[in-house]
């Protein structure tokens, strides 16, 4: 099935080992170590949320736990003293959930609601030396569940969010039966001007929305029905959700820094928001009805508004072109006194994703993807001035969720393809320490891999940079998985994931290269734009390249026995290779991917996607999506596939899977089709995650194992 495939010349090779984080443990049956499983992988303890005390003496952090029998999850807290490192079990509620600092003694969490309440509620207490939460009593009393949670600094105020009809003045109003749902049949019915039908894995209840609502705080309890953040209801009023669905978070609302405003990111909704990324910060003052857009004169996403301590400044996150979900990230400035902006990053060609100040407002602290890592960075507010932080011995991974904890320390989560992320603290911007065991203990007990960072020269001569993740302290050949990430503006980096993971792919016992093709991230805004209507151009010729660059490097690897796997774009992948590298693998797995792309645009949900991507609709663009579109090589495809789809998919939906298995089926190239009824674009529950994994090592084991077809 396959021609001979021989090597490119390999441009440079730069190579960094990474192993397990302690010593592997000897199997007590085997005396060897025992290779990771995709249950280990299901069932790895989970860092969750921190929050660090103001006083930057204590941590609260959350552990998610996987029973090894059931599949079912639980979570548990622990308290961290920074100075000693002394760790206690959080002893509250086990219904609690989102336990934040708002002193170095007070917490705040939500919970199911007493009397007088409906659902989760914001309660608080006294957090002990011993652990104990003493002293609880419930804030918030509304019939309205609360999904999330902002104290103000001073406690005298709190907002929540919670999904109220835009009509609605209060928290708590009675709602009428939404008016999608006219009856007397189960239809849904929408109309033009109401934007989104279905957005990633649920349909819209048009004229209800994500909303913020800011209750007074008195004698430790919630006053009044709440103050909406977007102001009245009528025509010309803001009308969107907060935070930003589907991914935003709590980092889309902030406090300022004397509790005096209230910052919050939303994005218009109506017709045009699914062609859509103007994303904009509003300001709610205290005692005023109605918010103000910040950053009305950007057409493109603003974001992430982060108020200095001191009260001078706003700092947040922002593009420049509007319609590109993918543009570079600058770091913006703004006096909150004169209201004059700029960008600190206008020079630094990285996409920032986190931000962070000093407690003396001296410096921004965030991260950045930036080759195959994810550093922080200091950046000096008077002038824009970028350092990297090195705060990891060797490689930096992957760093994320940074706290600082005094004025030249930081507490910070950080992840390797080797391990799954603890907790570090560093002192004097320097050299890291683990303060926390969630799972690598459990990781010693698990044979190493080793991963090695590769460049060579891809499409345009251009360096490009790889991975190649095997076992450790194994004789032979190693078959050879060729990953592909997804975005396509993404970027299959140094860090720990819970789906589509190499150290649990190269403990079966393959090598997987992972190439980081022309429109990946962190390599420079103009690298990622570089796929911009060339999707199945640049991005193969440097998969191309890039597994020969690996062969070349690593003659462990065996190039005669290969599959490939990807999944969104990665998937759009498989099905181009199958039609355009149609005689290179021995197979492919293919989830979620776009296999037709006129299909797939007049059913996808965030229009602005194909639109940038593919310089216009469909309709003015017919010939370039045609170019890119796999579904016109079919007559070409010979390389058995699995097929993988989530009919809670509304991304990429399910049926651009069916529709790729027809081809299969109509050409009699053996395949298999593993639909998921109840996952999206993701597959996220226990029990289906182990079905995934057991699946594609089945598939992959019949077509590259010793007794292989």
């Amino acid at each position: 099935m396959r021609k001979a495939f021989k090597p490119l010349a390999l441009l440079a090779a730069s190579a960094a080992f990474l192993t397990s984080p302690v010593i592997a443990q000897d199997s007590p049956e085997t005396g060897e170590p025992v290779p990771m499983s995709a249950r280990d992988l299901v069932t790895m303890p989970r860092l969750g949320l921190s929050s660090v005390s103001p006083d930057g003496t204590r941590a609260i952090y959350t552990v998610t736990l996987t029973d090894e029998a059931a599949l079912t999850r639980s979570t548990t807290y622990k308290v961290k003293t920074l100075a000693t490192g002394e760790e206690r079990d959080v002893r509250i509620r086990e219904d609690a959930s989102s336990i934040v600092f708002l002193d170095d003694e007070r917490i705040y969490f939500l919970a199911p609601g007493g009397r007088n309440s409906k659902g989760m509620q914001v309660f608080t207490g006294i957090l002990l030396s011993n652990g104990v939460v003493a002293q609880e009593s419930q804030v918030t009393r509304v019939n309205r569940s609360i999904d999330g949670f902002k104290v103000s600094p001073d406690g005298s105020s709190v907002a929540v969010i919670g999904s109220v009809p835009r009509e609605c003045s209060v928290f708590a109003c009675s709602s009428e039966t939404p008016r999608h749902m006219p009856g007397p049949g189960t239809g849904m019915l929408y109309d033009g001007s109401d934007g989104f039908v279905r957005h990633w894995d649920s349909y819209e209840t048009p004229g209800t929305f994500s909303r913020v609502f800011v209750f007074p705080i008195e004698n430790g309890r919630a006053q009044g029905p709440g103050i909406a953040a977007d102001g009245p209801d009528g025509e010309g009023a803001l009308t969107g959700d907060t935070p930003v669905q589907p991914f935003g978070g709590l980092e889309d609302m902030a406090w300022g820094a004397k509790g005096d405003a209230l910052y919050f990111v939303a994005r218009q909704s109506g017709a045009t928001e699914p062609t859509s990324t103007n994303t904009d910060i509003y300001r709610l003052a205290m005692g005023e009805s109605v918010p103000t857009n910040l950053t009305a004169a950007n057409e493109a996403s603003d974001g992430a508004p982060t108020p200095s301590p001191d009260g001078k400044w706003l700092a947040y996150l922002a593009m420049e072109r509007p319609g590109y979900e993918s543009d570079r990230m600058q770091v913006m400035l703004r006096d909150l006194a004169t209201g004059q902006t700029r960008s600190l990053t206008d020079d630094f060609d990285r996409s920032f994703g986190s931000l962070a100040w000093t407690p003396d407002s001296r410096w921004i602290i965030a991260t950045a993807q930036s080759v195959l890592d994810t550093p922080a960075f200091r950046i000096d507010p008077r002038d824009g001035t970028v350092n990297e932080l090195d705060l990891m011995r060797g490689n930096e991974a992957h760093i994320g969720s940074v706290t600082p904890a005094g004025n030249d320390r930081i507490v910070f989560t950080r992840d390797s393809i080797a391990a799954p992320s603890e907790l570090y603290v560093s002192d004097g911007w320097g050299e890291a320490a683990r303060l926390t065991d969630v799972a690598a203990s459990r990781m010693s007990a698990l044979a190493p891999v080793e991963t090695e960072r590769f460049s060579f020269a891809g499409a345009n001569g251009d360096t490009v940079w790889g991975q190649i993740t095997k076992p450790s302290g194994i004789d032979g050949k190693l078959p050879a998985i060729l990953y592909v990430h997804g975005g396509p503006q993404g970027s299959f980096n140094d860090g720990w994931s819970s789906r589509w993971n190499p150290r649990v792919l190269a403990s079966q016992g393959y090598a997987v290269i992972s190439v980081d093709f022309h429109g990946s991230t962190g390599y420079g805004q103009a690298f990622t734009d570089a796929i911009n209507r060339d999707w199945g151009g640049k991005p193969l010729e440097d998969l191309q390249k890039g597994l020969a660059a690996a062969l070349a490097l690593d003659s462990q690897i065996d190039g005669d026995k290969a599959c490939a796997m990807g999944a969104s774009y990665g998937g759009y992948m498989m099905n181009w290779i199958a039609g355009n590298w149609p005689d290179r693998f021995d197979c492919l797995v293919q989830h979620d991917g776009l296999f037709d792309m006129r299909s797939f645009y007049y059913a996808t949900e965030e229009l602005w996607f194909p639109r940038w991507d593919f310089g216009g609709s469909y309709s003015e663009q017919k010939a370039l999506y045609e170019r890119w579109n796999p579904v016109n090589h079919v007559d070409k495809w010979q390389t058995p596939m699995l097929v993988i789809t989530g009919e809670k998919d509304y991304r990429v939906p399910y049926t651009q899977g069916i529709q790729s298995f027809t081809a299969l089926q109509e050409r009699q190239i053996p395949s298999q089709l593993l639909v998921f009824p109840d996952e999206n674009h993701w597959v996220l529950k226990p029990k289906n995650s182990l079905q995934w994994h057991d699946t594609v090592f089945t598939w992959l084991d019949r077509w590259l194992g010793d007794d292989s077809e």
